[in-house]
């Protein structure tokens, strides 16, 4: 069973499992991915049966784009509450949606429905004010660090030591290099922050060698379809739940 040590005393605690329910995917990929935030609600409660302790979702509009209106915001993270009754739910915030990083914070500001958490790149114009606001709001703040910039700049920012965790993100790359590549990222955060909760994924190629990567270091990690459309074996996955039970199975076997 996958464990890792509790930031506050050191005691043995359970992995965190956490569903990616889209992230930006095109519906036509999967016949799993929908703009109907009712069908996702439905597919994510499937999930949390299987094992899912979290939910991360990229909200859409009507065109199954991604989202950070007020309107879009409350539909899905609603639904989703509905579905999965106390299960966190966080969304992303990230700047392909909304490029204009002050436009990006008045579309935040005026949430209804607010997440319980929210992924915020680090590499992106604006990481910090994004995080501020929904600090403000009440908001816990996802760090995501894909690379050496995001990295430098979380480690300069006045908010660091106000995230809840850091969500280090592995890109497609082959398996042979993603414990190196991880290993690095997180030596680098444990310098700034000791204790502070590390959940490593990757994605396509990456995504099962970095959730492998993950149980072995007692971290948290996460899958879903935004991350792989395949099982361990290669197998085409036909849900987030079937993701999730291979992913459980190879966290918490024995």
């Amino acid at each position: 069973m996958a464990t890792g040590a509790d930031s506050a005393g050191g005691e043995e605690r359970r992995m965190l499992l956490q569903v990616c329910l889209n992230g930006a995917r095109d519906v036509a990929e999967h016949p799993g991915l929908s703009a109907n935030e009712t069908l996702a609600a439905t597919d994510a409660a499937r999930a949390v049966a299987a094992g899912a302790q979290e939910i991360h979702v990229h909200p859409k509009d009507a065109e199954g784009r991604d989202s950070l209106s007020t309107a879009d915001v409350a539909s899905w993270v609603g639904a989703l509450r509905a579905a999965c009754p106390g299960v966190p739910i966080g969304v992303t915030t990230g700047a392909w949606i909304t490029p204009d990083v002050d436009a990006r914070l008045a579309s935040i500001a005026e949430w209804t429905e607010l997440p319980d958490y929210a992924s915020v790149n680090w590499h992106e114009t604006g990481a910090d004010r994004v995080a501020e606001l929904l600090l403000s709001r009440g908001v816990a703040v996802e760090a995501g660090i894909w690379d050496a910039t995001g990295l430098e700049a979380w480690s300069r920012s006045p908010v660091r030591r106000r995230c809840a965790r850091v969500l280090i993100e592995l890109p497609d790359e082959a398996a042979e290099v993603v414990r190196r590549h991880g290993e690095g990222l997180i030596a680098h955060v444990r310098l700034d922050e000791p204790s502070i909760p590390i959940l490593l994924h990757g994605e396509l190629r990456s995504a099962w060698p970095a959730f492998t990567l993950a149980v072995a270091l007692g971290l948290d990690s996460r899958i879903g379809l935004e991350d792989t459309l395949v099982l361990p074996d290669g197998r085409p996955a036909p849900d987030n739940a079937a993701l999730v039970r291979a992913a459980s199975g190879i966290a918490f076997a024995g």
